[in-house]
């Protein structure tokens, strides 16, 4: 960003052609800012006229953008949001979410992702871990906001977006309607000078079965996961300006982000959009049939997925047609389909790559440690080694237990772990952070515990999470959190549990049970009391009883046992529907 002598920062009120000729005339006196708000400024400046965000009703350009963006902004800070406070979203994929994201990152803030599906006490987990001092929150989660407030003094300011349940639920006391607060605030972009260590946050969950926030500098984000680097040839992009640049002289790409914007995935494909004068399709509810019915009606050329979870009845629905015309989906623009954080059968892949055979289809992988760390192109037969098999990016290394890479060919299983551009670690939690990041020989390490096998020709074949946690549908979900939760029933006196396979999520949740006397509590007679302590996606659909639980002389539980009753036999309980995503 050009700056005036003195060292102030020039900006301006309106963006404009002017404002180019002006910063570029400046352009090698600057220093060179990698900093997430600043990238947005340069597409608003080269692109103002341009879309920007659109849902099924309305749409916002970039020069609209910046405007709410920054009466955000300055709200916040004239509310008390200093550089470095954290701001909580919590919201379903909508335009407000994102406008929100850039306003915090204007404000020098740090954003923290609220996962819609918490009941309260996850929610105040978060809000008092996260040290919280603001929320913008979607109107329908007014009680649970308003249940955990008052446990949460840090919580100064909370901004109400309306989502058409204004009926349903009142203002609570201390909040503000977030079209109010806009309207009252000022427009211009005056904010101060911003750093490339600015801190980007992604609240994911751990192995103590809890959500951690991982802290990344802006800049080593941006790298990774926001386009700062060629995910195929590994050069770096250098000029700040570049991405925008070349953005504004070429054609608009449609993006279509589907994951709920909780996810670090979705965040990376939104402001990769942003950051190269793309329009994204925020859009707050997943069916198979809506989804392809959004790429139709939007034109979309992009669509980031997590795998089988919504791949599965994304080609139901392409398969059976549209349900209102009767006739197939068109996808005439769809030129990539890419899928990210969950298993995507190779059999799906496929049955997509019949049904669109002029779409590209990718399978990444990486994690909210790691960012980007591998991609692999689907093609039609491709061997099949037992898990995800990708080329990993030169950052990207598989280690036995003494730091040591893994030798090629050998059959040897290690751990992936990434260099380089990386986290500085866990928020407020020291021992995690030492546990995941990690030195060998003098170089630092990011390893969240996936392991892997590298094959001959180099590519990388994913063989799971070392711990026990669950991914389901692209969900980590940890099994003492639910055991915690089941033995809050009366009938319960000690579980294990575990993820079985399921053909649509990739794992769903199972539990082996032991109870107290001889009363065996079925599936809908636990839900009332772990939907106190767990969201729906975390509840069992199987259960399995036994006599006795398995444990270690410690009292460590024995998973591999719990996973030999599983396989021995149907379990005593089972739903069949599915679960809530």
């Amino acid at each position: 960003m050009p700056e005036r002598s003195g060292g102030q920062r020039f900006r301006i009120s309106e963006p404009c052609k002017s404002s180019l000729v002006r910063r570029e005339n400046a352009f090698y006196f600057c220093r060179v800012s990698h900093n997430i708000a600043d990238l947005v400024e340069h597409t608003i400046d080269l692109v103002p006229e341009r879309v920007a965000l659109a849902d099924d009703t309305r749409s916002v350009t970039y020069a609209e953008l910046e405007d709410r963006a920054n009466r955000l902004a300055h709200h916040l800070l004239e509310h008390g949001v200093r550089p470095g406070d954290k701001v909580g979203i919590y919201s379903r994929n909508t335009i407000e979410a994102v406008e929100a994201m850039v306003a915090v990152f204007k404000a020098r803030a740090v954003m923290v992702n609220v996962n819609f599906r918490y009941v309260e006490n996850e929610l105040q987990y978060i809000f008092e871990n996260s040290d919280m001092v603001a929320l913008i929150h979607e109107r329908r989660y007014t009680d649970r906001v308003s249940a955990v407030r008052p446990n949460t003094p840090k919580l100064r300011t909370v901004l109400v977006v309306n989502d058409g349940t204004e009926d349903q639920y009142p203002l609570a006391d201390g909040s503000v309607e977030y079209e109010a607060a806009l309207a009252a605030s000022r427009g211009e972009r005056d904010f101060g000078d911003r750093s490339p260590d600015d801190i980007f946050m992604i609240y994911t969950g751990g192995t103590t079965g809890m959500p951690k926030g991982v802290m990344w500098r802006q800049e080593d984000w941006w790298r990774v996961l926001g386009g700062g680097i060629n995910f195929v040839t590994g050069e770096y992009i250098e000029d700040e300006w570049q991405q925008a640049k070349n953005g504004a002289g070429g054609a608009q790409m449609v993006r279509y982000p589907i994951p709920p914007m909780i996810h670090g995935g979705s965040q990376a494909a939104t402001f990769h959009s942003l950051f190269d004068g793309g329009k994204a399709i925020m859009l707050p509810e997943f069916t198979g049939h809506g989804v392809w019915q959004a790429i139709d009606r939007h034109g979309v050329n992009l669509i980031f997925i997590t795998g089988d979870a919504m791949a599965r009845p994304m080609l139901d629905a392409l398969e059976a047609g549209n349900p209102e015309s009767g006739e197939s989906y068109q996808h005439s623009n769809l030129w990539a389909m890419a899928s990210s954080a969950a298993l995507f059968s190779p059999a799906l892949k496929d049955k997509f790559m019949e049904h669109l055979p002029n779409t590209v289809i990718t399978d990444s992988i990486g994690s909210s440690e790691t960012g980007f760390g591998g991609l692999s192109i689907a093609a039609k037969g491709a061997t099949h080694t037992g898990g995800p098999r990708v080329k990993i990016d030169s950052a990207t290394e598989v280690l036995d237990e003494d730091g040591t890479p893994v030798t090629p060919g050998s059959g040897q299983v290690g751990i992936l772990a990434r260099k380089g551009h990386i986290p500085l670690g866990y928020y407020n939690d020291p021992v995690k952070t030492a546990a995941t990041f990690k030195e060998f020989n003098g170089v630092r390490y990011s390893i969240p515990g996936d392991f892997a096998r590298v094959e001959e020709d180099g590519s990388v074949t994913m063989l799971g999470r070392g711990s026990v946690s669950i991914n389901s549908g692209g969900e980590k979900i940890y099994p003492e959190e639910v055991e915690g939760a089941l033995k809050c029933h009366p009938e319960v006196f000690d579980a294990l549990v575990i993820g079985v396979p399921d053909e649509r999520w990739g794992h769903r949740v199972a539990a082996v049970v032991q109870c107290r006397g001889e009363v065996r509590p079925t599936l809908e007679q636990l839900r009332p009391v772990l939907a106190q302590e767990i969201s729906s996606y975390k509840l069992p659909r199987s259960l399995w009883f036994v006599d006795e639980i398995k444990r270690s002389p410690a009292g460590k539980p024995d998973y591999k046992w719990a996973h030999a009753q599983a396989e021995a036999r149907p379990a005593d309980e089972e739903a069949h529907a599915p679960a809530t995503k």
